[in-house]
Protein backbone atom coordinates (compact mmCIF):
# COMPACT_ATOMS: atom_id res chain seq x y z
CA UNK A 1 0.00 0.00 0.00
CA UNK A 2 2.99 2.25 0.99
CA UNK A 3 5.68 1.15 -0.76
CA UNK A 4 4.71 1.79 -4.40
CA UNK A 5 3.86 5.29 -6.13
CA UNK A 6 1.90 6.79 -8.14
CA UNK A 7 1.42 4.85 -11.63
CA UNK A 8 3.39 2.06 -10.56
CA UNK A 9 0.75 1.20 -8.27
CA UNK A 10 -1.44 -1.44 -8.96
CA UNK A 11 -5.39 -2.05 -8.65
CA UNK A 12 -4.86 -3.65 -5.09
CA UNK A 13 -2.44 -1.44 -3.80
CA UNK A 14 -5.38 1.88 -4.04
CA UNK A 15 -8.42 -0.45 -2.82
CA UNK A 16 -6.26 -1.44 -0.08
CA UNK A 17 -5.35 1.87 0.84
CA UNK A 18 -8.31 3.41 -0.04
CA UNK A 19 -10.49 1.51 2.30
CA UNK A 20 -8.43 1.23 5.25
CA UNK A 21 -8.28 5.04 5.35
CA UNK A 22 -11.57 5.73 4.38
CA UNK A 23 -12.30 3.31 7.12
CA UNK A 24 -10.21 5.79 9.69
CA UNK A 25 -11.69 8.98 7.78
CA UNK A 26 -15.24 7.57 8.10
CA UNK A 27 -14.46 6.94 12.27
CA UNK A 28 -12.87 10.24 12.72
CA UNK A 29 -15.79 11.95 11.11
CA UNK A 30 -18.85 10.62 12.53
CA UNK A 31 -17.00 10.75 16.28
CA UNK A 32 -15.66 14.37 15.75
CA UNK A 33 -19.91 15.28 14.67
CA UNK A 34 -21.05 13.42 17.34
CA UNK A 35 -18.64 15.34 20.26
CA UNK A 36 -18.37 18.86 18.73
CA UNK A 37 -21.15 18.84 16.03
CA UNK A 38 -18.42 19.39 12.94
CA UNK A 39 -17.35 17.88 10.59
CA UNK A 40 -13.76 17.21 10.38
CA UNK A 41 -13.02 15.03 7.32
CA UNK A 42 -13.51 17.80 4.71
CA UNK A 43 -13.60 21.73 4.35
CA UNK A 44 -16.50 21.99 1.83
CA UNK A 45 -19.15 22.85 4.67
CA UNK A 46 -16.65 25.16 5.97
CA UNK A 47 -16.31 27.53 2.88
CA UNK A 48 -20.11 27.61 2.73
CA UNK A 49 -20.05 28.66 7.06
CA UNK A 50 -16.83 30.96 5.92
CA UNK A 51 -18.95 32.81 3.61
CA UNK A 52 -21.74 33.28 5.55
CA UNK A 53 -20.13 34.55 8.45
CA UNK A 54 -18.33 36.81 6.43
CA UNK A 55 -21.48 38.16 5.22
CA UNK A 56 -22.60 38.40 8.50
CA UNK A 57 -19.72 40.44 9.61
CA UNK A 58 -18.71 38.58 12.38
CA UNK A 59 -14.74 38.15 12.28
CA UNK A 60 -13.90 35.80 15.14
CA UNK A 61 -16.02 33.09 13.27
CA UNK A 62 -14.88 33.87 10.10
CA UNK A 63 -10.96 33.87 11.72
CA UNK A 64 -12.04 30.46 13.43
CA UNK A 65 -13.26 28.78 10.42
CA UNK A 66 -10.66 30.02 7.76
CA UNK A 67 -7.98 28.62 10.10
CA UNK A 68 -9.59 25.44 9.66
CA UNK A 69 -9.49 25.32 6.45
CA UNK A 70 -5.99 26.84 6.49
CA UNK A 71 -5.13 23.31 8.72
CA UNK A 72 -6.44 20.92 6.89
CA UNK A 73 -5.09 22.85 3.82
CA UNK A 74 -1.20 22.37 5.64
CA UNK A 75 -2.03 18.89 6.28
CA UNK A 76 -1.73 17.90 2.47
CA UNK A 77 0.69 20.67 1.94
CA UNK A 78 3.03 18.94 4.49
CA UNK A 79 2.06 14.93 3.56
CA UNK A 80 3.01 16.09 0.23
CA UNK A 81 6.17 17.91 1.05
CA UNK A 82 7.62 14.91 2.68
CA UNK A 83 6.62 12.71 -0.26
CA UNK A 84 8.40 14.54 -2.66
CA UNK A 85 11.41 15.51 -0.69
CA UNK A 86 12.08 11.59 1.10
CA UNK A 87 10.59 9.52 -1.49
CA UNK A 88 13.38 9.16 -3.92
CA UNK A 89 15.72 7.64 -0.28
CA UNK A 90 12.88 5.40 1.43
CA UNK A 91 9.43 5.85 -0.27
CA UNK A 92 8.12 3.53 2.12
CA UNK A 93 8.83 6.02 5.02
CA UNK A 94 8.21 8.77 2.92
CA UNK A 95 4.42 7.64 2.37
CA UNK A 96 4.18 6.37 6.58
CA UNK A 97 5.19 9.52 7.83
CA UNK A 98 2.56 11.68 7.39
CA UNK A 99 0.38 8.42 8.46
CA UNK A 100 2.55 9.21 11.50
CA UNK A 101 1.63 12.28 11.96
CA UNK A 102 -1.83 11.81 11.79
CA UNK A 103 -1.76 9.35 14.39
CA UNK A 104 -0.02 11.16 16.93
CA UNK A 105 -2.88 14.04 16.26
CA UNK A 106 -5.46 11.89 16.56
CA UNK A 107 -3.73 10.40 19.56
CA UNK A 108 -3.65 13.95 21.21
CA UNK A 109 -7.37 14.48 20.42
CA UNK A 110 -7.92 11.48 22.21
CA UNK A 111 -6.01 11.80 25.55
CA UNK A 112 -6.81 15.62 26.04
CA UNK A 113 -10.36 15.04 25.15
CA UNK A 114 -10.99 11.90 28.06
CA UNK A 115 -8.69 13.29 30.76
CA UNK A 116 -8.83 17.04 30.90
CA UNK A 117 -11.46 18.36 28.13
CA UNK A 118 -13.70 20.85 29.75
CA UNK A 119 -15.93 21.78 26.87
CA UNK A 120 -15.16 25.52 25.92
CA UNK A 121 -15.35 26.85 23.04
CA UNK A 122 -11.53 27.28 22.64
CA UNK A 123 -10.66 24.11 23.32
CA UNK A 124 -13.38 22.70 20.74
CA UNK A 125 -12.12 24.64 18.17
CA UNK A 126 -8.31 23.16 18.87
CA UNK A 127 -9.37 20.12 18.76
CA UNK A 128 -11.27 20.38 15.58
CA UNK A 129 -8.49 22.10 13.88
CA UNK A 130 -6.11 19.50 15.26
CA UNK A 131 -8.35 16.78 13.64
CA UNK A 132 -8.43 18.74 10.39
CA UNK A 133 -4.58 19.00 10.03
CA UNK A 134 -4.68 15.41 10.53
CA UNK A 135 -7.12 14.43 7.66
CA UNK A 136 -5.42 17.02 5.16
CA UNK A 137 -2.49 14.70 5.87
CA UNK A 138 -3.99 11.60 5.42
CA UNK A 139 -5.95 13.20 2.02
CA UNK A 140 -2.67 14.46 1.00
CA UNK A 141 -0.45 11.72 1.46
CA UNK A 142 -3.42 9.47 -0.08
CA UNK A 143 -4.05 11.59 -3.24
CA UNK A 144 -0.28 11.93 -3.77
CA UNK A 145 0.85 8.34 -3.70
CA UNK A 146 -1.89 7.55 -5.73
CA UNK A 147 -1.83 10.02 -8.38
CA UNK A 148 -4.27 11.49 -7.24
CA UNK A 149 -6.56 8.36 -7.59
CA UNK A 150 -7.37 7.60 -3.97
CA UNK A 151 -9.04 10.29 -2.00
CA UNK A 152 -10.86 9.29 1.11
CA UNK A 153 -11.97 12.01 3.53
CA UNK A 154 -14.54 13.15 1.14
CA UNK A 155 -17.17 11.33 -1.08
CA UNK A 156 -18.45 14.04 -2.58
CA UNK A 157 -16.29 13.85 -5.49
CA UNK A 158 -16.35 10.14 -5.03
CA UNK A 159 -20.16 10.24 -5.40
CA UNK A 160 -19.77 12.57 -8.60
CA UNK A 161 -17.68 10.30 -10.46
CA UNK A 162 -19.47 7.12 -9.66
CA UNK A 163 -22.74 8.27 -10.72
CA UNK A 164 -20.77 9.08 -13.91
CA UNK A 165 -19.47 5.30 -14.28
CA UNK A 166 -22.89 3.80 -13.97
CA UNK A 167 -24.12 6.12 -16.39
CA UNK A 168 -21.31 4.63 -18.50
CA UNK A 169 -21.80 1.09 -17.82
CA UNK A 170 -25.66 1.68 -19.47
CA UNK A 171 -23.50 0.91 -22.64
CA UNK A 172 -21.93 -2.49 -23.24
CA UNK A 173 -18.16 -0.92 -24.72
CA UNK A 174 -18.11 0.78 -21.35
CA UNK A 175 -18.99 -2.55 -19.32
CA UNK A 176 -16.04 -4.01 -20.91
CA UNK A 177 -13.81 -1.89 -20.32
CA UNK A 178 -11.65 -3.06 -17.21
CA UNK A 179 -10.15 0.01 -16.42
CA UNK A 180 -13.64 1.99 -15.90
CA UNK A 181 -14.85 -1.81 -13.88
CA UNK A 182 -11.81 -1.41 -11.77
CA UNK A 183 -12.44 2.42 -10.90
CA UNK A 184 -16.11 1.51 -10.22
CA UNK A 185 -14.89 -0.99 -8.07
CA UNK A 186 -12.06 1.12 -6.04
CA UNK A 187 -15.07 4.16 -5.41
CA UNK A 188 -17.35 1.62 -4.13
CA UNK A 189 -14.97 0.10 -1.67
CA UNK A 190 -14.48 3.81 -0.23
CA UNK A 191 -17.68 4.21 0.18
CA UNK A 192 -18.89 1.02 1.67
CA UNK A 193 -15.85 1.28 3.94
CA UNK A 194 -16.26 4.80 4.61
CA UNK A 195 -20.04 4.54 5.95
CA UNK A 196 -19.24 1.51 7.46
CA UNK A 197 -16.42 3.02 9.76
CA UNK A 198 -19.05 5.74 10.42
CA UNK A 199 -21.52 3.37 11.95
CA UNK A 200 -18.93 1.60 14.28
CA UNK A 201 -18.18 5.07 15.29
CA UNK A 202 -21.65 5.77 16.06
CA UNK A 203 -22.10 2.81 17.64
CA UNK A 204 -19.14 2.67 20.06
CA UNK A 205 -19.04 6.11 20.96
CA UNK A 206 -20.90 6.12 23.77
CA UNK A 207 -18.96 3.58 25.37
CA UNK A 208 -15.48 4.62 24.01
CA UNK A 209 -16.32 8.24 24.08
CA UNK A 210 -12.68 9.78 23.06
CA UNK A 211 -11.10 6.62 23.38
CA UNK A 212 -13.15 5.88 19.78
CA UNK A 213 -9.76 7.94 18.46
CA UNK A 214 -7.64 5.41 19.79
CA UNK A 215 -9.53 2.60 17.96
CA UNK A 216 -8.62 5.21 14.37
CA UNK A 217 -4.70 5.26 15.70
CA UNK A 218 -4.88 1.58 15.90
CA UNK A 219 -5.93 1.30 12.14
CA UNK A 220 -3.21 3.40 10.60
CA UNK A 221 -1.18 1.16 13.14
CA UNK A 222 -2.53 -1.31 10.67
CA UNK A 223 -1.57 0.26 7.89
CA UNK A 224 1.99 0.78 8.63
CA UNK A 225 2.53 -2.65 9.96
CA UNK A 226 1.13 -4.56 7.19
CA UNK A 227 3.56 -2.57 4.36
CA UNK A 228 6.73 -3.11 6.88
CA UNK A 229 5.96 -6.39 7.79
CA UNK A 230 6.09 -7.52 3.82
CA UNK A 231 8.87 -4.81 2.67
CA UNK A 232 11.02 -6.52 5.55
CA UNK A 233 9.43 -10.32 4.18
CA UNK A 234 10.69 -9.33 0.76
CA UNK A 235 13.99 -8.02 2.10
CA UNK A 236 14.78 -11.43 3.44
CA UNK A 237 13.78 -13.15 0.34
CA UNK A 238 15.86 -10.56 -1.71
CA UNK A 239 18.71 -11.53 0.80
CA UNK A 240 18.41 -15.31 1.00
CA UNK A 241 17.86 -14.74 -3.06
CA UNK A 242 21.27 -12.92 -3.55
CA UNK A 243 22.74 -15.33 -1.17
CA UNK A 244 21.90 -18.04 -3.08
CA UNK A 245 23.22 -16.68 -6.38
CA UNK A 246 26.19 -16.27 -4.26
CA UNK A 247 27.00 -19.54 -3.60
CA UNK A 248 26.21 -21.47 -6.51
CA UNK A 249 28.91 -18.82 -7.95
CA UNK A 250 31.95 -19.89 -5.28
CA UNK A 251 30.54 -22.89 -6.46
CA UNK A 252 31.30 -22.72 -10.00
CA UNK A 253 34.75 -21.44 -9.01
CA UNK A 254 35.39 -24.24 -7.17
CA UNK A 255 34.44 -26.66 -9.73
CA UNK A 256 36.70 -24.70 -12.53
CA UNK A 257 39.19 -24.40 -10.42
CA UNK A 258 38.80 -28.50 -9.85
CA UNK A 259 39.07 -28.95 -13.61
CA UNK A 260 42.01 -27.08 -14.20
CA UNK A 261 43.53 -28.66 -11.70
CA UNK A 262 42.44 -32.37 -12.83
CA UNK A 263 43.68 -31.32 -16.34
CA UNK A 264 47.39 -30.48 -15.45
Amino acid sequence: MLRKYSNSRSLRDNIQLGVLTAFSAGMVNVASLIIFFAFTSNVTGHYAILAEEIAKGHWYQVGVVFAWILLFFMGAFVANFIIINLNKKNAYAAHALPLLLEMLCLVTVGIYGQYYYQETLTETEVLVGLMLFAMGLQNGMTASVSNFVVKTTHLTGLTTDLGILFSMFTQKEFRDNPTLVGRAKLLVSIAVSYVSAGVLSALIYHRLQFRVFFVVACVIVVIICYDYSKLRFLQLIKRRNVGKALEAKMEAIHQDQTVGQTSH
